[in-house]
């Protein structure tokens, strides 16, 4: 039976106010910049507030990203990027101590606020740009998680733990 409690680690909480990338195709890309917080307001079925995707569209599947932190390492150490900033990777929760991966299609629950991980947060050419040449190969399979909220609350930054609901 798989672990149904992990300990983790919020590392860093992201929010951006517009899109740089999506529906861009053909065009530079934007900067509205990510802006790095303490905490966030998850709410049910809409997303966090003061991000990009908050009330994009009923039932989206990607209210809110979760990226290990160790994928974040092997990245800025393979692609030799200097200046790395997490930020650059365009996903809102980094944290440590959960194959993300494995949360695929499983509810689980941070802080009291439910989710479920609905796909992996696949890498398009735009990551070429955003961390640099190679990073969308890098990225496969590793991009991270896109997420539905079921129950809104807060998330902090720090140790907490990741209990999976059955």
């Amino acid at each position: 039976m798989p672990n149904l409690i992990h300990n983790l680690e919020i590392f860093r909480i992201f929010i951006s106010p517009g899109h740089d990338f999506k529906g861009r195709h053909g065009h530079e890309r934007l900067n509205h910049g990510s802006q790095s917080v303490d905490s966030v307001e998850c709410v049910n079925g809409r997303g966090l507030e003061g991000d990009r995707f908050f009330d994009y569209r009923e039932d989206f599947k990607g209210q809110v990203t979760f990226f290990e932190l160790k994928v974040a390492d092997t990245v800025e150490r393979l692609l030799g990027l200097e200046d790395f900033e997490l930020s650059q990777l365009r996903r809102n929760v980094i944290v440590s101590g959960v194959d993300l991966n494995e949360l695929i299609g499983k509810r689980f629950e941070i802080n009291g606020v439910e989710f479920f991980g609905s796909e992996e947060c696949s890498p398009c050419y735009w990551m070429n740009e955003a961390l640099g040449p190679g990073a969308e190969a890098l990225l496969k399979d590793r991009g991270g998680l896109r997420c539905r909220i079921l129950s809104s609350g807060t998330l902090r930054l720090g140790e907490t733990q990741l209990k999976v609901v059955l």
